[in-house]
């Protein structure tokens, strides 16, 4: 792929597709570390003299313009943070986008409204897709795509502009494909998987992919107790996907796979619930797991030491209440603390973990801007946006 760094771009417009999809409570920004990770690609392009206009989703409107998902505030965020001023179009490819562009000096930013808004952006038909990135396109000169969390998805914004305009791979998307080839290829052993999140049917086919190449696969958050109703014990209310029983007991045969041995056990899905640490093969019929306990955090801690590889993907409990946030926080400390290993944090919700719990994200090797996207490069799939960005 081509880099942004090799790109001529003073007096240029150029397009930069960026991941600024943060989250948001109330139209406030809860965690704005997408926005912060995509500052030196445009703060370096703006600086050159290049003219950039930044295009982004927030959310999932339904393909039409949605005040809840205005990217308003991201916006502001953004110029706070640039330390220049970013024109926020109240569009996407309308009149407002055009005239902002048309307004556009050397170092000047516009971020455009949500490309969700347009229903184009994400329409399975190519030749709709196709129509609303020709209007993308004439915004611009140069398209960099900077937004990992994206390539995965064919959509007009980073698939089919990639195809109308000369294009390279933003700094973000340069490091993910350099740290994948690391996990896939050059791995260091022992290599060492903690997968976390809700459930299992949302990464069984990761795990079946990197069962055969990994040491060890540690498995907390909600998913783990589908895999202990497989083991035949009791999870009382905890979340399970009956329907995944089958596959966790085949699973299980590798000997690979290393379970929480307590949890924290609560009344009801409430930080101010009753709550206490129990055993993982007995939980209450009326309790729910919401956290693994500290026992099984030294269990993880101690299969963790020695990896050299790392790669850890889903929080270990229900993180954003203080209750159950501990099994996270230790398991976060404990791949932190691996001195001379590749530790790799699988954005999404291991990301904001380990910056709502205070944990310097200079203590990971690399923390991913895209946990889906990731994910499906580690099964083996074709993501679309680096496919296009390699022609």
């Amino acid at each position: 792929m081509r880099l942004a760094e090799d790109l001529q771009v003073k007096g240029k417009r150029v397009l930069v597709r960026s991941d600024l999809n943060v989250p948001l409570e109330n139209g406030r920004i809860t965690d704005d570390g997408r926005i912060r990770a995509s500052l030196p690609l445009i703060r370096s392009l703006a600086e050159q003299g290049a003219m950039v206009i930044v295009a982004a989703h927030l959310g999932r409107p339904k393909g039409e313009p949605d005040p809840k998902y205005s990217l308003a505030p991201v916006g502001r965020r953004l110029e706070e943070l640039l330390g220049r001023p970013v024109r926020l179009a109240r569009d996407v490819v309308g009149p407002d986008a055009r005239s902002s562009v048309a307004d556009l000096r050397e170092g000047g930013v516009v971020l455009l409204e949500n490309v969700r808004f347009e229903a184009a952006e994400t329409s399975k038909d190519d030749a709709e897709r196709g129509a609303f990135a020709d209007k993308l396109a004439a915004l611009a000169d140069v398209y960099v795509d900077d937004a990992f969390g994206a390539v995965h998805r064919k959509h007009a914004s980073v698939y089919d502009i990639a195809q109308r305009l000369e294009h390279a791979a933003g700094p973000l998307v340069a490091a993910e494909v350099e740290v994948l080839h690391r996990l896939e290829v050059d791995t260091d052993r022992p290599y060492v998987v903690v997968l976390g999140g809700s459930k299992v049917s949302d990464k069984i086919q990761v795990i079946e992919a990197l069962l055969p190449k990994v040491d060890a696969l540690l498995v907390g958050g909600g998913m783990c107790f589908t895999f202990l109703k497989a083991q035949g014990h009791d999870v009382g209310s905890s979340l399970l996907e009956a329907e995944m029983l089958e596959q966790c007991v085949t699973l299980l045969e590798s000997g690979k796979i290393v379970l929480p041995v307590d949890v924290v056990a609560a009344a009801a899905f409430s930080a101010d619930a009753e709550h206490a640490v129990v055993d993982a093969d007995k939980i209450p019929e009326d309790r729910m797991g919401l956290d693994i306990g500290p026992r099984s955090v030294e269990l993880f801690t101690e299969a963790l030491q020695g990896a050299r590889t790392v790669f850890w993907n889903g929080p270990m409990g229900v993180f954003e209440l203080a209750p159950y946030a501990e099994g996270t926080r230790g398991v976060a400390e404990a791949v932190a603390s691996l001195k001379g290993a590749l530790t790799v944090v699988g954005g999404g919700d291991s990301a904001a973990a380990v910056r709502a719990l205070g944990i310097g994200e200079d203590r990971f090797t690399h923390i991913s801007t895209g946990g889906g996207a990731s994910l499906e490069h580690l099964e083996g799939k074709t993501l679309p946006g680096l496919q296009v960005l390699e022609a």
